[in-house]
């Protein structure tokens, strides 16, 4: 009887460990998988030349972002964009991407100039005085 309620200890030991292994393990993998897709995803600004972009109307600008935002549908998760800045002859967008190529191809499917693409390596604000 002893040896029997010794071999059910180390038996259900045994199992504790190896579920406990399996769940630390899918975990890991898990946590690797989000911080593999966060590392792809680059930010950029893109400086796209439009004369008289300040002077676009609501409904302009509202057709310009759903022609993006088709284009960006139909490339995939791979792309993203975050927000734009109008100013009087420019537009500035802030788009997330796994590469500069696939903001190229957005600006080409969209019907869009990028004359400036840059990659963002930092990103400061008045907290970073603190």
């Amino acid at each position: 009887m002893k040896w029997f309620n010794k071999s059910l200890a180390t038996l259900a030991a045994l199992l504790f460990f190896t579920a406990f292994t399996a769940t630390a393990q899918q975990a890991n993998t898990n946590n690797q998988s989000k911080k593999t897709k966060q590392t792809e995803m680059k930010t950029f600004v893109i400086e796209r030349e439009i004369p008289d972009a300040g002077k676009l109307t609501p409904e302009q600008l509202k057709a310009a972002s759903k022609n993006s935002c088709s284009v960006l549908t139909e490339m995939g998760p791979d792309i993203l964009w975050d927000h734009s800045y109008v100013t009087a002859n420019k537009i500035y967008c802030v788009y997330k991407a796994t590469s500069e190529e696939l903001i190229r191809e957005h600006a080409r499917k969209a019907g869009l100039p990028a004359n400036s693409i840059s990659e963002v390596g930092t990103i400061i604000s008045p907290a970073t005085a603190r």
